[in-house]
């Protein structure tokens, strides 16, 4: 089992997380023959080797030839659905570029559909994409993890003009996602680097227990006096074996916390590494109505949840109950409905399927963007999926 670990302290990019790859073992055949594969004009990668601050590092430059051309999210859609890739990489493709149209498209007031990609729809963009998504398809990483996102602070300018930083696109594909200023006035994180993260990474913590295998560094284009700037991908295996270790509760009895901040906490708790957050109307002493909140996370995850909920809510003390748990194979997957893609969870039991179920906030979204109940698109979605993964 390999796992993998961003550090992201220095932000995100696609060139900068294709250096980490090919910095980490991943052959530069292996993107390029994924790029390659798009209907555009040719498109050449390069590695370099560099540093920053005196540390090693990869660069990979996209040579792409100039383009005029301004590709809307459904020209994208097309261009991929229809190009020779592995269906889990032009899956996961797919799924990157509708995280960034459906921003792009809150940002600027339109349907998704409808926005110009401009920077994040140029060449060198899709090749970021695919090439990344190929690379972390050829490690074949069981979970991937990342630090909390540096944003940089400032401003600066892009296709409509001089915008703030974070950039505007960027907070919206963040959202729910532990994020920081760092250190550097100035972009730290693109659209294009933080739709991958966002799409790739499963869990934001520090550094989990593994045994080291291999690390990446990838070189960004500037070379700012503050911080290297690269990102780091940490190979390795688990220190202990997920599974063999008892998932805890953590449990606390609140009534005096603003029913209201309820979603934010449960939201913080997610983010913070819970598998789970639920709450539980309860009645107190001297009968006073009350939440008890539960939280399931691994052992590894504890230090980080607790955290949250001291700091999130009203508490000052928590139960720690260890449990057992059975778990199905679950493996992922995404469907089309109405022009747009809906995320899949699949549960095997014996090689077998047991469950289908579509993901929730992708169908919601879909719906506020197709302008339909939200009824309509589960029906439509949960049909779907229960035809390209069928039970039995």
């Amino acid at each position: 089992m390999t796992i993998g670990w961003l550090d992201l302290a220095a932000g995100a990019s696609g060139d900068m997380l294709l250096g980490a790859l090919v910095d980490a073992g991943v052959p530069l055949d292996v993107p390029a023959a994924a790029i390659a594969a798009l209907p555009v004009e040719p498109i050449r990668l390069e590695a370099e080797q560099t540093a920053r601050h005196g540390l090693g590092a990869t660069r990979v430059h996209v040579h792409a030839p100039p383009s005029s051309e301004h590709r809307t999210w459904a020209g994208v859609r097309t261009m991929l659905t229809e190009a020779a890739l592995a269906p889990a990489v032009r899956d996961v493709a797919l799924a990157v570029f509708e995280r960034l149209a459906v921003a792009e498209g809150r940002v600027h007031r339109v349907s998704p559909d409808e926005v110009h990609f401009h920077e994040v729809g140029a060449l060198d963009a899709l090749a970021d994409v695919v090439g990344v998504v190929a690379g972390f398809g050829h490690l074949g990483l069981e979970r991937l993890t990342a630090s909390p996102v540096a944003l940089g602070s400032g401003s600066a300018r892009g296709a409509h003009g001089v915008v703030p930083v974070p950039g505007p696109a960027v907070l919206e594909l963040l959202t729910g996602v532990p994020i920081v200023a760092g250190p550097v006035p100035a972009e730290m994180c693109t659209p294009t680097g933080a739709a991958l993260v966002a799409e790739l990474v499963r869990e934001w913590t520090t550094l989990p227990p593994m045994r080291v295998r291999r690390v990446g560094m990838g070189a960004g284009g500037r070379d700012p006096v503050e911080l290297p700037n690269v990102v780091r991908l940490v190979l390795g295996e688990p220190a202990a074996d997920p599974a063999a270790a008892d998932p805890v509760v953590l449990e606390a009895n609140i009534d005096d916390l603003d029913p209201r901040l309820w979603p934010g906490v449960l939201d913080t708790l997610f983010a913070a590494g819970a598998s789970d957050a639920w709450l539980t109307p309860i009645l107190m002493k001297k009968g006073r109505p009350a939440h008890m909140l539960s939280v399931l996370c691994r052992p590894e995850a504890v230090a980080g949840v607790q955290a949250a909920v001291f700091a999130t809510t009203s508490t000052i003390g928590l139960r720690i109950v260890p449990v057992g748990k059975l778990a199905l194979e679950r493996t992922t997957g995404s469907v089309e409905v109405l022009g747009g893609r809906v995320g899949v969870k699949v549960a095997v039991d014996g090689g077998r399927v047991v469950n289908v179920s579509v993901e929730y906030e992708d169908v919601a979204a879909l719906a506020r963007d197709r302008g339909l109940p939200v009824k309509e698109v589960l029906r439509a979605a949960t049909a779907a999926a229960e035809t390209a993964y069928p039970v039995g």
